[in-house]
């Protein structure tokens, strides 16, 4: 009885629910040390070979914490490594775009209009253009040109916008966005795997060897460090653009991505200019707000939305055949397509929720499964239940959708 449709469901929400908890220990853990390293001291009593040192008072408890910049003349037994949260923030969200955008290529990851795709080409252009984001950033650090951090930052912005652009002549723009992100957070949880863990671990087998480790290991890793600490925000709007079409739906979403990417610079940079104790710069705020208002203005344009024609293949045939499927049109049609349309007329909404329209039989196949799952099996939808829509409507879409399914089970 379609139970696989509620542990699928629950699956999904469970790698999301991993991910964003790992990434907040992540992101926690990178924004501490960062905000710890731009506090350090340096003191007449601090230990030979110690950069500097910081006093923390947390949890009614002080804390003493120095920083040496190769290693101290005893290296500790006990050595914590922060790791983890980085690996298992990136193969979870690994998992989600496998879970949403592989396994449903077909709806949320090509749209015809942009480019026609097969779900296989589609996904190796994904998996490629991960592939190719660290490798290009990973030459391009270790090569002369990234010698200089500022002329290196520079150059990894423009990349990042010509990625912008390229992802949304290939996918959808909702696909188009989420991509840039992985890309981003690919490059960001390499470093820790491919550079700074590897790194880290030279120097402490130099030290267990009686050597005395080279300190470039350590200033390569810090420069990865940076720009994961700048990455950061971008990142974040990234992963949560694609539950808002302002940000993915306008014909300016590559645009809008850029200047994401520019105002985590500025928003990054006043707080390790007061991290560093070197100033209060409140101009960064009001360049972030007016980058803002360019992304609001932005995001007016019109929005894309996939062709019906293009919806009404493979599993969204099967819903379209199946008995009972007049009936729901009629239903989704009557309560749901006031919002859930191209021009929304629903009083206060401009445009349709998640960027999902249910004008037509064929939008409503490609949507089966939310329908069910929202409106049929749950009473998420319509809010509030705004458009009384009646249990026997209700019941017409489970039977409707689990009808498809039987047949699909016996074909």
């Amino acid at each position: 009885m379609y139970d696989w449709v509620v542990l699928w469901e629950w699956v999904e929400l469970a790698v999301r629910w991993l991910h964003v908890t790992t990434a907040m220990a992540w992101i926690g853990s990178s924004f501490y040390f960062i905000a710890l390293d731009l506090g350090l001291r340096k003191t007449p009593s601090l230990p030979p070979l110690a950069h500097g040192e910081e006093w923390q008072v947390h949890g009614g408890g002080f804390y003493h914490i120095q920083k040496y910049l190769v290693a101290p003349e005893m290296l500790p037994e006990h050595l914590t490594w922060f790791k983890w949260e980085s690996y298992t923030t990136w193969l979870s969200g690994f998992g989600m775009l496998f879970l949403v955008y592989y396994l449903g290529a077909n709806i949320y990851l090509i749209d015809p209009e942009v480019a026609d795709l097969t779900q296989t080409q589609a996904i190796a252009i994904s998996l490629g253009s991960l592939a190719f984001g660290w490798i290009a950033y990973d030459l391009i650090c270790k090569s002369r040109f990234g010698d200089d951090n500022t002329r290196l930052m520079i150059g990894l912005y423009i990349i990042l916008v010509g990625m912008a652009w390229g992802y949304t002549q290939v996918f959808s723009g909702r696909a188009a966005l989420l991509h840039l992100g992985a890309f981003t957070a690919t490059i960001m949880s390499a470093n820790v795997f491919m550079i700074i863990m590897p790194n880290q671990r030279i120097v402490v087998a130099d030290l267990k060897a009686g050597r005395t480790p080279d300190p470039k290991y350590g200033k390569i890793a810090k420069q990865r460090s940076t720009h994961n600490n700048y990455l950061t925000l971008p990142v974040l709007f990234l992963m949560l653009s694609n539950h808002y079409p302002l940000a993915f739906a306008t014909e300016y979403n590559w645009l809008i991505a850029s200047l994401v990417f520019l105002m985590g610079v500025t928003i990054r940079h006043w707080f390790n200019t007061k991290h560093a104790r070197k100033g209060n710069p409140h101009w960064t705020w009001l360049v972030t707000v007016i980058l803002f208002l360019i992304i609001a203005w932005l995001s007016t344009a019109p929005m894309r939305h996939r062709p019906e024609e293009a919806a009404l293949t493979g599993p969204a045939l099967a819903y379209a055949s199946a008995a009972g499927f007049e009936d729901v049109v009629s239903i989704v049609q009557g309560r749901c397509s006031m919002c859930h349309a191209a021009e929304p007329v629903y009083e206060g909404i401009y445009w349709p929720p998640k960027d999902v329209v249910l004008e037509t039989p064929a939008q409503i196949a490609a949507e089966a499964q939310r329908i069910y799952l929202q409106a049929g099996l749950t009473h998420a939808m319509p809010p509030a239940n705004l458009s009384y829509m009646e249990q026997p409507e209700r019941d017409t879409i489970r039977r409707w959708f689990q009808s498809a399914g039987q047949g699909g089970q016996n074909s």
